[in-house]
């Protein structure tokens, strides 16, 4: 006990150093700077900001309002899946038939309600329950095996695209699905997934909102709830946090299921955009969502990351995806620019995290 009282005072009494003086390292207030780069999303918005700036020297068409309507147009279709997507990561998962799932369900949805003649609500609702299946196989054989979410995910993603093929040929006769704009229930759906409305005279697409909307929810639900909790602990240590009684098991199959979820709404607005699907899409949009999230500083090996992060990280790539048009550019050089962009951007993130963690 002797020796826990003169501890004490060694631990309560404040350092003597004055303002401007070296304080001792464990007790020293890092600048507010350095504290705002620890944060995964501030160099990711740091980014999203240099190449809007960039562009918008480069391409003055992109100070025209239509023009920043149709970046963030871009950047939501990819946003809306790099929510989900960001928080399987954070979980320490991925998903690479992300991609191929959005398909599944614009296929489902159209050929159920073309070949069934029935109201497109049923087919959204059935293609809504088949997204959902896919992501519960998928973390179930994740958890049931214990295989990498690598090889997982990647024999769906194969079995999906076959199937997408197989199906909508074997059905329809042809590698896209019929039209179903003059179907009962379309111009409802199409309200909900693919409107628009206008803003200063400017028509801005739903799914902007959306985006948002969703962007808020995951930002909430990781920062303010047990199951955001859960998330970030499963993805740092599933073994620990299993021992402090986290559903590890739930926690993992509900991640790739908020996959799934994402991948149908995606494919819904797909689908009531252009009123009919090709049965091919999607082959490479998963690497899309997955850069967007690593982008927004979530980590491959799980644990850490943020919602708002991939919010930008998907923006930047609305961003260059219509820059390069509006600039005048060859658009086959997009992906090769995505490449240096995701390079650079993992290579600063990590300059800037070890930088705003040296004490």
């Amino acid at each position: 006990m002797s020796m826990t009282r003169q501890a004490e005072p060694a631990v309560t009494t404040p350092p003597a150093s004055g303002p401007g003086q070296e304080t001792d390292g464990r007790t020293a207030r890092r600048p507010l700077a350095l504290r705002l780069l620890a944060r995964p999303e501030v160099g990711v918005f740091l980014g999203a900001v240099a190449v809007l700036v960039f562009f918008l020297i480069t391409a003055p068409a992109v100070r025209d309002g239509g023009s920043m309507a149709n970046i963030l147009y871009q950047s939501s279709t990819i946003g809306i899946m790099a929510l989900p997507v960001a928080l399987l990561m954070i979980g320490g998962e991925f998903d690479l038939s992300a991609g191929v799932a959005v398909i599944t369900s614009a296929l489902t949805a159209s050929m159920v309600s073309y070949q069934l003649t029935m109201n497109v609500w049923v087919g959204v609702i059935v293609a809504l329950v088949v997204s959902l299946a896919v992501g519960l196989f998928n973390g179930w054989m994740l958890v049931r095996t214990g295989l990498p979410s690598f090889l997982v995910t990647l024999g769906t993603f194969l079995i999906l695209q076959g199937v997408n093929l197989a199906v909508t040929k074997l059905v329809t006769g042809n590698v896209a699905t019929d039209d179903i704009s003059d179907m009962d229930g379309f111009d409802q759906a199409k309200a909900v997934f693919a409107s628009s409305f206008e803003v200063g005279g400017v028509n801005v697409k739903i799914t902007v909102v959306w985006w948002l909307v969703f962007a808020a929810l995951a930002t909430w639900v990781l920062l303010r709830t047990r199951y955001g909790n859960w998330i970030f602990a499963v993805g740092g240590n599933k073994d620990s946090a299993r021992a402090v009684g986290v559903p590890v098991t739930f926690t993992k199959i509900s991640l790739f299921m908020l996959v799934g979820f994402g991948a149908w709404f995606v494919g819904m607005h797909q689908l009531f955009s252009f009123n009919t699907v090709q049965s091919g899409e999607g082959v490479g949009q998963e690497l899309i969502y997955i850069a967007a999230a690593v982008i927004g500083g979530c980590l491959l090996t799980g644990g850490a990351g943020s919602a708002i992060g991939p919010v930008f990280g998907a923006f930047m790539f609305g961003m260059v995806q219509q820059g390069i048009v509006y600039a005048g550019w060859n658009p086959d050089w997009f992906k090769a620019f995505l490449g240096v962009m995701l390079l650079g951007a993992v290579l600063i993130n990590q300059w800037v995290q070890r930088t705003a963690t040296r004490r």
